[in-house]
């Protein structure tokens, strides 16, 4: 292996990158979905679907664009989440009679089980020790976050 070839698979300088807020949160995002796809290797799940579910079972009867800009989805791709989890049963969707341009969504009975048998799994992703923190790290961490989302 010739020096250059030794360089180009060091780690590279990264300068001032490491202080961008932006950057930071996508990498660690990043990291957090691949802790995610890991937990749930072999199954359908997927973090935005989850965390809609969540949302919908506790809110029965939300309206989709509400719950669209809860998560920041935006409507085209929503569309196809719902669609998605009505095609493998886990949602259903109505059009209520006095507002025809609204939709409302709930979880099926089989969304509730899916919910409850994947709950566990969900919750541990994302845990302190998953994630290599101290519980009061963790509990600061998610205070900003919450401060800087909501």
């Amino acid at each position: 292996m010739t020096a250059h070839q030794r360089h180009l698979d060091e780690a590279p300088e990264l300068g001032e990158l490491p202080s961008i807020f932006g950057l930071l949160l996508r990498l660690a995002q990043v990291r957090h979905y691949d802790r995610f796809f890991a937990a749930f290797e072999g199954t359908d799940v997927r973090p935005g679907e989850m965390t809609l579910l969540w949302l919908l079972d506790l809110n029965p009867g939300i309206r989709q664009g509400v719950a669209a800009r809860t998560l920041l989805i935006k409507p085209a791709h929503m569309t196809k989440v719902v669609q998605r989890l009505i095609d493998a049963g886990l949602v259903s969707r109505l059009v209520p009679q006095g507002d025809r341009r609204s939709v409302t969504l709930n979880l099926t009975d089989a969304g509730r089980a899916h919910l409850a048998r994947h709950r566990e799994t969900f919750l541990g992703v994302s845990s302190a020790d998953s994630i290599g923190l101290a519980q009061d790290e963790y509990d600061t961490l998610l205070a900003l976050l919450r401060k800087l989302a909501f």
